[in-house]
């Protein structure tokens, strides 16, 4: 039987189905992704595998969240330029 840190262990890698779902994406993306470089990933044998914790900070790098001090800041969004009224 497995202790609760061991499980924590097992819970915090996850395969390439299991870290899809929890990115909200196909597994035919991630695998791209993960190829290309661009999620926090790495080959155990022939299989790619994700670190939760690496993903948790990818996502809140990529979203423009910064820790502070226990407070969450968000950085302000760029304003879209305004589009072309058209007129007929």
């Amino acid at each position: 039987m497995a202790t609760p840190a061991e499980n924590t262990t097992l819970r915090e890698l996850m395969d390439i189905r299991q870290a899809a779902e929890y990115l909200g994406v196909s597994g035919d993306t991630l695998y791209k992704y993960a190829s290309d470089g661009f999620v926090p990933a790495f080959k155990l044998g022939n299989r790619w595998r994700f670190k939760r914790s690496l993903l948790d900070a990818w996502m809140d790098e990529k979203s423009g969240v910064r820790p502070a001090a226990g407070n969450i800041t968000m950085m302000p969004r760029e304003k879209k330029p305004a589009g072309r009224t058209r007129r007929g």
